[in-house]
């Protein structure tokens, strides 16, 4: 790979080409993550440009701001190939940093920060007694009765506590994850095989690993299930629900779109691309209890039982410990839960994250949202991910004092 611009040319260079085969590996994801939708086809996801959600801005000065003893802002960004950054603090915008060619307009992948925004829906709708929780996924997708998916119930899937043999290795080249992508649209077939599609990749889920309500499994596919779900249970495309629920009431400034596959099934696990400023916002909403002027847009009590009933034992029992090493955390309907950091007064912390340093941040009792778009070379890079979280909680730290 030469120094040359990604996608340069008429047409690119052949070493500056970012093809669905490379897409996600650097340093071409620099180029694609911010055009995601001229690879993999997607849905749009309106905005209502008569209702957007104003954020004032009030710059602070965060230049004695200082992580692991020495890093500055700038350097801690640059450390964690961060492409969009937007931090609020009580509404407004304090920081706001760009770079790879991102700007406040362009909409970057939210990998699977977009399990979260399902989590939201899944919310609104179970509030509204479209989607039952309790439920088991079978009652509104039958197809998966014969699947390791029988029994699991919408909770279940939710809190990824279903007993699914699946391996979410991301760095592997063959096996039920490859076919899993290729079903997607996010993979390149090889020669000479058939076209496939989300809904019929199920039934080669067909074997257990544990019961259902057992330790916290990270298993992606339980998120394309559930927005499966979501589309019978309310008979309605997930992206116009996405728009018509959150999206239009959340007063976004652009519209946002989801990746889909051949026959239009979205990504629910990844697929969701945004701006960092629209991703604040969501933050936003979730710090003022989900209320937007005169509409609850988010259940409050939803947001109360992400922040409070998430199970710490079936989370320390589970895939994700080693990347959060010692931190008390519990997972609740596709949310992260930091409890009782001393350096934020022991605010809990709601967080999304997705692979290659995706992360939207929520401390509701200080008022800070930080959205966080990145491109690291890896898809779960240990050492970015604890120096985000230390870096996340010096600014926390920062404005809570402030």
């Amino acid at each position: 790979m030469t120094d040359a611009p990604l996608m340069h040319g008429f047409p690119p260079t052949q070493e500056s080409q970012v093809s669905l085969a490379n897409w996600r590996t650097a340093p071409f994801n620099r180029w694609a993550f911010q055009h995601v939708r001229e690879i993999v086809p997607s849905a749009e996801i309106a905005n209502d440009p008569e209702q957007v959600w104003r954020l004032p801005s009030a710059p602070m000065d965060l230049a004695g701001l200082r992580i692991d003893g020495e890093m500055d802002l700038h350097r801690f960004l640059v450390a964690t190939d961060t492409d969009g950054l937007v931090i609020l603090h009580r509404g407004r915008i304090v920081a706001e940093a760009y770079a790879n060619g991102m700007t406040a307009g362009t909409p970057h992948i939210l990998m699977s920060v977009s399990k979260s925004m399902l989590g939201i829906l899944a919310g609104i709708l179970s509030a509204s007694g479209t989607l039952d929780l309790e439920a088991p996924v079978t009652r509104y997708v039958p197809e998966v009765a014969a699947t390791a998916y029988k029994g699991a119930t919408i909770r279940q899937l939710l809190d990824m506590r279903a007993g699914i043999l699946f391996d979410e290795n991301y760095l592997a080249t063959s096996g039920p994850i490859i076919a899993y992508r290729k079903a997607t649209n996010w993979n390149p077939l090889e020669p000479g095989e058939t076209a496939s599609d989300l809904r019929s990749f199920y039934p080669t889920l067909a074997e257990s690993d544990g019961p259902h309500g057992g330790r916290f499994h990270y298993v992606s596919p339980n998120t394309d299930l559930l927005g499966w779900a979501i589309e019978r249970a309310a008979g309605e495309r997930y992206a116009d629900l996405m728009s018509r629920l959150l999206w239009q009431p959340l007063g976004a400034e652009r519209s946002a779109y989801i990746t889909v596959d051949r026959l239009g099934a979205p990504r629910c696990a990844g697929g969701f691309c945004a701006t960092a400023r629209d991703l604040a916002r969501v933050g936003q909403l979730i710090v003022q209890d989900g209320r937007r002027g005169a509409r609850q847009a988010i259940p409050e009590a939803w947001i109360e039982d992400v922040q409070k009933n998430g199970d710490r034992a079936a989370w320390d029992a589970g895939d994700f410990v080693p990347y959060y090493a010692g931190l008390p955390i519990h997972y609740r309907s596709k949310w992260y839960v930091l409890n009782g950091q001393s350096s934020s007064g022991g605010a809990p912390l709601l967080f999304g994250m997705g692979v290659n340093g995706q992360n939207l941040f929520v401390d509701r009792r200080n008022e800070i949202v930080i959205a966080k778009l990145s491109s690291h070379a890896m898809p779960m890079d240990e050492g970015r991910i604890a120096l985000t979280m230390r870096g996340i909680e010096r600014i926390r730290a920062l404005l809570a004092t402030s």
